[in-house]
């Protein structure tokens, strides 16, 4: 009953947006994105999808990295770090679960190459008290976080 509701309140903002794609994008802690976007970029575990209006249906696994939202009338994509998570398309609607969600603005690069290091020292010294698939996850966050950054960076030209 609810999801009916929502998919009509998305075809009635579809029809004064033709061209749109309604994107909500959810974390455990909090939701950090819904609203209308022309496309939308998400890391996908075999690469980099791109999804526009009217795509086919798919739901995949997400990796760490950065989704990109392109809003109608706006000439800045919006950036969200995400961790991994699950994907699921509509056609007029995108919902992205994420593990955790950051809004780009909120990233911490400082917080991020402190994470990196403390994962690659742990994995240099390997010892029985760290668990090695914990830390190349955790090294492969840090590493997705630091990227999102730069990404960032270049696109407000700093």
């Amino acid at each position: 009953m609810v999801k009916t509701e929502h998919v009509d309140e998305v075809s009635a903002k579809e029809a004064l947006f033709p061209g749109t794609v309604y994107v909500d994008v959810v974390s455990a802690e909090e939701a950090l994105f819904s609203g209308l976007a022309e496309m939308v970029v998400v890391p996908g575990e075999m690469g980099e999808l791109g999804i526009y209006p009217r795509h086919t249906p798919l739901m995949t696994r997400i990796k760490p990295g950065s989704v990109r939202i392109k809003r109608p009338g706006q000439e800045q994509e919006e950036f969200i770090y995400v961790s991994g998570g699950m994907l699921e398309v509509q056609p007029s609607v995108v919902t992205i679960l994420a593990d955790t969600a950051i809004r780009g603005a909120d990233l911490d690069e400082t917080r991020a190459q402190e994470a990196k290091r403390a994962a690659e020292d742990a994995l240099k010294n390997r010892t029985a008290d760290i668990d090695y698939a914990q830390a190349q996850a955790e090294l492969a966050e840090a590493i997705a976080q630091l990227a999102a950054i730069e990404r960032l960076r270049k696109r407000s030209g700093h």
